[in-house]
């Protein structure tokens, strides 16, 4: 199955006010997922994620890049994630959030229970690499901006960007350009349609 890209076309409003450049050259549907193995939390926890490992052993993958944790809109994708995770397992999937934010933030997001409430692993990218190889762009934070907890902001953004990963490696959907719930909901027509076939 594969579905339409959704794509902002000017500049989206992100977390906290927080803005983006459109993901227009982001890769699309059709396009080999780049893998990737990286720092990870779940449920507070530390471990090493690779998405590689998650095809194989568990099928299709959602990565969704989001710019912050603990910032407004990815406060609630996170937590809208979390509330649906039955869902995406029902069908077959599994989630992965990837941000620029360290894995000292990631465990705190991680498991705290109004966000990701040990529901999905985040995944710590923090040179912006592993976004930069699904072509979004990836920006230096701005000095002085401070979380929705009031604690700095020390690290770059990319885009809110979420890419529907096939067990062989294929980007079968990819969201953007919508609210972070949409974002969610999206994903899970996409998993759910892959889990019809």
């Amino acid at each position: 199955m594969k579905t339409k890209t959704l794509i902002t076309t000017g500049l989206t409003a992100l977390c906290a006010g927080l803005l983006s450049i459109s993901a227009q050259a982001a890769l699309e549907t059709g396009d080999k997922a780049p893998v990737f193995t990286t720092q990870a939390s779940m449920d507070g926890e530390e471990f090493t994620y690779s998405l590689q490992q998650s095809l194989n052993l568990v099928g299709p993958t959602v990565v969704y890049f989001y710019p912050s944790a603990y910032t407004q809109g990815c406060n609630i994708q996170a937590h809208t994630f979390a509330i649906n995770m039955e869902k995406f397992k029902a069908a077959g999937a599994t989630v992965v959030g990837v941000s620029l934010d360290s894995i000292e933030r990631l465990n705190d997001f991680s498991a705290d229970p109004e966000y990701c409430a040990g529901e999905l692993p985040v995944a710590s990218d923090i040179d912006g690499s592993i976004a930069s190889s699904y072509n979004l762009n990836v920006r230096e934070g701005r000095a002085g901006f401070k979380d929705t907890r009031g604690v700095e902001i020390d690290h770059g953004f990319t885009s809110r960007d979420t890419f529907v990963v096939d067990v062989d490696g294929t980007i079968v959907g990819t969201v953007g350009g919508v609210s972070p719930e949409e974002n969610v909901m999206t994903s899970l027509e996409i998993v759910q349609g892959l889990a019809t076939r």
